[in-house]
């Protein structure tokens, strides 16, 4: 990536971030405001960054990480600020707050104006107190505030305000819609940054995969992770809770939070007892002893560090003692199978739902030849039998969050079935889009034992072998893709057959070669 002019950079071997590529983001927002028919003239975008918080009541801080729509326009790293953009210009304009001199002697040195205006780039600098003369001054005919639904989490952006904005024409329906579109497709920049989040976090699942044991706690393998990730990438910060789940925990799809904080021990070989529960076959109801298991542990970790905000989502799954057992081996090929027929397939037009539906047929295929499932495949769709062992959706869209924003703009309504419900986009794709593709195989028991009580999915079950998988926990195979003119750009570089897992987990350091270099795109 071309450095030149001011770039964010931590030093050492990490990625230097020129700050044109926020420039070009405003550029881009403005050339799609001035196509809206409903923005007139003398029109002025106004955000609010984020603002310092402390943990509860008190005075203790939390690490602040900048506000998504205010990074993508201004990449300002500094809490508390606003930040404006002339449509018609593209002049863009920082207010700072302005600091008491008692920040110089606990916080360090108080910059000026000038010092904002060159580190970001920016056509002027004032403080936040002087916002409403400023604006004022500029006689613009509306601001243009950022208020919307975020379709993943519900709630609402914070709406840009301060005191005076009263005397102002304010509107706060145009912005969300067009910001957000623009966040969708990346620029080449932003797929450099994208790039760069990537290949930090492969690394730093491989350095999980060697140094992985009996014995060890979970948390000791998300603290190597995120180590990793801040001494050689610079990334303070990971893209969300780091996920990693050992044994059965591995079909707990958002395992990691505060109930179930990674404390788990890592085994290498142990018996996980199981007792018969409601839907069972009538003999396992009538079975009073517990069976046990012996499990050879496998471990689902779902880690992605975040470099100037931008992140990454990658998911590896793979045998705690470096050696697939045949069950694991047949349920993560499948998986796998799944993942590398979605690759194939992805290209400019495809509608993200028929990706979904094609990893669903895949797994049910899989799970027939392994002896799970009985019967017609067809028939197994029609019922929804896919989102038994597939709750979640395919994969969604990546950016500066790692749940990107845009997936369910106007007109593209979700899919109300099991499975293609859990989506977190039904677009068609877009040159430009970088997203997930994440497909699993999961057995968990909640799911199993409604497919078993609804005799239109029960009668495709074959519930002898299906108590072989009780306690398995699941996989799932998570990598980040760009959409290319005619394809997909791979971004993750992690070993992911079976053979590469095994030769890289045994062989440790001395297997640190290139992974997973596959593309559809055509030539």
């Amino acid at each position: 990536m071309a450095a030149a002019g001011p770039s964010f950079w931590l030093g050492n071997e990490t990625l230097k971030v020129p700050v044109a590529l926020f420039a070009l983001n405003r550029r881009r927002l403005c050339d799609r405001l001035r196509q809206n028919k409903d923005v007139q003239k003398n029109s002025v975008v106004l955000l609010q960054g984020g603002e310092e918080t402390q943990r509860y009541c008190t005075d203790t801080g939390i690490v602040f990480r900048q506000e998504s729509y205010f990074h993508w326009t201004f990449g300002v790293t500094e809490a508390g600020c606003f930040g404006t953009v002339d449509v018609d210009t593209g002049r863009s304009m920082l207010f700072v707050p302005l600091l008491p001199e008692s920040y110089a002697v606990w916080m360090g040195k108080i910059h000026p104006p000038e010092h904002f205006k060159k580190k970001y780039a920016v056509d002027e600098v004032h403080y936040v107190n002087e916002i409403s003369s400023v604006l004022a001054s500029k006689k613009p005919s509306v601001l243009l505030t950022l208020r919307g639904v975020n379709t993943d989490s519900g709630s609402i952006s914070k709406e840009a305000s301060f005191e005076g904005i009263s005397q102002f024409n304010v509107n706060n329906k145009i912005l969300h819609p067009e910001i957000a579109e623009c966040r969708v497709i990346k620029t080449d920049m932003e797929l450099e940054v994208l790039r760069y989040t990537n290949k930090i976090s492969s690394e730093a699942h491989k350095e999980v995969m060697k140094a992985v044991k009996a014995g060890m706690k979970e948390y000791e393998l998300e603290s190597l992770f995120q180590h990793y990730c801040y001494t050689r990438g610079g990334m303070r910060h990971t893209s969300y809770t780091c996920i990693c789940g050992s044994g059965e925990n591995s079909s707990v799809l958002h395992y990691g939070h505060a109930g179930a904080p990674n404390d788990k021990t890592i085994e290498d070989g142990d018996l996980c007892y199981w007792e018969p529960s409601v839907g069972l076959s009538q003999q396992a109801m009538n079975t009073e002893k517990k069976v046990a298991l012996l499990l050879m542990k496998r471990s689902l970790f779902d880690m992605g560090g975040e470099y100037y905000c931008y992140g990454s989502d990658i998911t590896c799954t793979f045998p705690a003692n470096g050696k697939f057992t045949p069950d694991q081996r047949a349920i993560y090929e499948a998986v796998l199978k799944s993942s590398r027929a979605v690759m194939k397939a992805v290209k400019p037009g495809v509608a993200w739902p028929d990706m979904h539906r094609l990893a669903d047929r895949v797994h049910l295929e899989e799970l027939t030849k392994i002896g799970i499932l009985k019967g017609n495949v067809d028939d197994m769709v029609k019922v929804h039998l896919g989102a038994i062992f597939m709750p979640h959706g395919l994969g969604h869209l990546l950016g500066i969050d790692v749940h990107d924003v845009g997936g369910y703009p106007e007109g593209v309504e979700r899919i109300d079935l099991p499975g293609l419900r859990s989506l977190r986009t039904a677009r068609n794709l877009e040159k430009g889009m970088v997203l997930t593709i994440e497909p699993g195989i999961y057995f968990i028991n909640h799911l199993l034992d409604q497919a078993l009580r609804d005799p239109a999915q029960s009668c495709f079950i074959n519930n002898d072998v299906l108590q072989r998988f009780r306690g398995f926990g699941g996989v799932r195979i998570e990598d980040d893709i760009a959409v290319t003119d005619s394809g997909m750009e791979l971004l993750t570089c992690v070993p992911r057959t079976v053979e590469e897992i095994e030769a890289f987990m045994a062989e440790g350091k001395g297997s640190a070669k290139s992974f997973g270099s596959l593309s559809s795109q055509k030539e």
